[in-house]
């Protein structure tokens, strides 16, 4: 290990609310679009999880909510039976060897396709707003289509989809459940004035935009305790044609709004997601940071050097790792060692079977 890394807190236990964590790093939700029909975790899940239960804390694919939700080709739900079932056994597995697990609450809103709605329906969101770019389905990319708005009266059947998902993630194994409010999905195009249009109680000022988030927050630390609970912001992330005239005014308050609740952690996309960490209206993400009186998670394009420095600065407790995740299992091990960390099949992240997904090798340390 190197002196550094010796001297850092992020390779040490530490308590996140109602779990000990065996680190600081996080392996951050990856969309691997392998689940079987019936939007059922893969029978290789179990495994791939479970060889990664070295970090930390593991937030586990995002996994949509009801069958609306959906938005890309073979992912995986939480809304059924057979669904917890398969879930079990993901969280079984990383449970035995040691790990911890909470699942990413998803409802993609207008990412979506009619192909992957029920019934070919069009995708919803705050406002018939079109996304540019194209959706994954099971025949391929097709282009977005112009959602349908949601209705005043669909609310609170969507709001109790996230307690329900919520109460089946904890029925599943898992130690708690992220809700996903990041990356121009559902719960983002509602804050961002460049997707919700809404005239109503949901759209117009800060508040009423904010308002779909924070009661759908109620509603999940209804069933889960707080302690159990973090939720996921990308305050300046272009992802998904999501866009504010003023970030810093909406997602401060929100980041103070949601301090009522005593969530567990702010996982916070700093810049764009995957891409950039200084973007166009960006601003100074520690603001978050010292409004948040959790646990602050940072993620986005960090490596080892930038992880021992967010401790050092104390910029972060705790810092995710996505994509670094896909190709090296033993990550947290390999940071530890300073080793070089192995690279990622960009043919084999999306679909297919143990080819890119459950054969990357562990480090040879003999």
């Amino acid at each position: 290990m190197s002196t550094a890394s010796q001297s850092s807190d992020l390779f040490k236990p530490v308590q996140l609310g109602a779990v000990q964590l065996q680190n600081r790093i996080v392996m951050a939700p990856l969309t691997r679009s392998r689940a079987q029909a019936g939007d059922i975790p893969s029978e290789l899940a179990p495994e791939y999880y479970a060889q990664r239960a070295g970090a930390g804390l593991i937030i586990a694919e995002a996994t949509q909510i009801s069958p609306q939700g959906k938005g890309y080709a073979f992912t995986p739900g939480i809304y059924n039976d057979a669904q917890v079932a398969g879930w079990k056994k993901v969280t079984d597995a990383v449970h035995a060897k040691g790990g911890r697990i909470f699942l990413q609450l998803w409802h993609v809103g207008r990412i979506s396709h009619p192909s992957l709605q029920p019934d070919g329906a069009l995708p919803v969101a705050p406002s018939a707003v079109k996304p540019e770019g194209k959706a994954f389905t099971e025949t391929g990319f097709e282009d977005f289509v112009t959602p349908r708005a949601l209705e005043l009266s669909e609310l609170p059947a969507l709001i109790e989809s996230y307690k329900t998902a919520a109460q089946l993630a904890i029925k599943a194994g898992f130690d708690g459940v992220e809700i996903h409010a990041a990356n121009g999905y559902l719960l983002d195009q509602f804050l961002r004035d460049k997707t919700n249009l809404r005239t109503d109680a949901y759209g117009g000022s800060i508040e009423n935009r904010a308002r779909l988030l924070l009661e759908v927050v109620a509603a999940v630390t209804s069933v889960v305790p707080s302690e159990r609970v973090g939720i996921r912001l990308s305050p300046i992330s272009p992802a998904n044609d999501c866009a504010d005239s003023n970030p810093k005014e909406i997602f401060s308050y929100v980041v103070e709004q949601l301090n009522r609740f005593k969530l567990v952690y702010l996982h916070v996309v700093e810049g764009a997601t995957g891409g950039p960490r200084e973007v166009p209206n960006g601003f100074d993400l520690q603001v978050l940071r010292d409004l948040f009186k959790g646990f602050y998670m940072a993620n986005n394009g960090y490596d080892l050097e930038m992880a021992l420095k967010a401790r050092s600065a104390n910029l972060a407790d705790l810092v995710a790792f996505g994509r670094p995740f896909i190709a090296n299992p033993d990550l947290v091990e390999r940071l530890k060692q300073g080793a070089e960390l192995a690279q990622f099949d960009a043919a084999t992240l999306y679909g297919g079977g143990a080819k890119g997904y459950t054969d990357y090798p562990k480090l040879n340390l003999a």
